[in-house]
């Protein structure tokens, strides 16, 4: 059998739109490389395309995920069927309006400064808020999984949890900022309503592609880890049964399950860790004494955690 072939067997009883959009995703993804090489305008600071190559690869991972995940419904799967559905139809509207705004050379989101863009954003806020209901009622259904590996079957159900928390987090960055809410007191009117970074304006210095601020706190940093958690919990599973062959320990399912278990304790706390770090306007590439020793004594728990339950029988 190839690869192909391999692959199309293991997927044929996927969600087949959110395949497909996470398919498309990823051709959006190189298109947006290649808008990035050939357009060099900026806005705020970053390439006007980053923004849209995010949402697309970051689109892609999400729609895979919860293609597969809706494939392990035992039922339900006519109503998450439907609701993912809804999740493609939004996402491509959103990222639509998305793309409209870069071509316009116009901030997407929080942008109020014309009667046009703020009718864009409020329409792409709807969405977003349409958009985490469908979720927060997937990540219900997918308590109902039957999956006969232990780890697996945690991994999926804290990967969802967590992943509907890391879209939560996205609303810290509507709130005014100090310098919005010191405009409209003086009868101003500003053009943005809400923003990423803490302690600064948007637009300042950032990492390469992310963008993340390396001058303030960035929200954006705590909404992205949360919300990854959807792959990066099921891989830590797929990795532990790819390894069990070679360690003896790992082929049971209980200690299998155990160690994720206690990575979705510390992938929670490294989520924690991050919000904090941003609301104190504390850039990622530069944390304090306190974020280091954080964690430090978050990654020793883990791994003490974690030899425990190798070691311990």
């Amino acid at each position: 059998m190839t690869i192909l072939a391999d692959l199309r067997h293991r997927t044929n009883t996927w969600h087949r739109p959110s395949a497909l959009a996470a398919v498309a995703l990823g051709v959006v993804a190189v298109l947006c490389v290649a808008a990035l090489l050939l357009d060099r305008r900026t806005l705020a600071g970053a390439p006007i395309w980053a923004k849209p190559f995010k949402f697309a690869v970051s689109g892609a991972f999400y729609f895979a995920t919860w293609s597969w995940l809706v494939s392990l419904l035992p039922k339900f799967r006519r109503t998450a069927n439907g609701l993912t559905n809804l999740l493609v139809v939004i996402f491509a509207a959103e990222y639509v309006l998305l793309v409209f705004q870069a071509v316009r050379g116009h901030a997407s989101h929080f942008n109020v400064s014309t009667t046009q863009d703020a009718a864009i954003f409020g329409t792409m806020a709807a969405m977003i808020a349409v958009l985490w209901i469908a979720t927060l009622a997937l990540t219900v259904l997918v308590l109902f999984t039957k999956v006969p590996d232990r780890a697996t079957f945690w991994a999926v159900r804290a990967g969802a949890a967590l992943s509907l928390v890391g879209i939560t987090l996205g609303q810290l960055m509507t709130s005014p900022t100090a310098q919005q809410l010191a405009q409209w007191r003086t009868g101003g009117q500003p053009d943005l309503v809400g923003g990423h970074t803490v302690g600064l304006e948007d637009g300042g210095p950032g990492l390469p592609i992310l963008g993340w601020s390396t001058a303030g706190g960035d929200l954006r940093i705590p909404h992205f880890v949360g919300m990854h958690a959807l792959q990066a919990l099921p891989l830590l599973a797929i990795a532990l049964a790819a390894l069990a062959p070679r360690f003896r320990r790992l082929r049971d399912d209980i200690v299998r399950a155990r160690l994720v278990l206690i990575g979705a304790a510390g992938y929670a706390g490294l989520t924690a860790l991050v919000t904090w770090q941003a609301l104190r306007a504390q850039s990622i590439v530069h944390p304090d004494a306190t974020t280091l020793e954080t964690f430090a004594v978050l990654v020793a728990a883990a791994g003490l955690a974690s030899w425990a339950t190798v070691r311990v029988r």
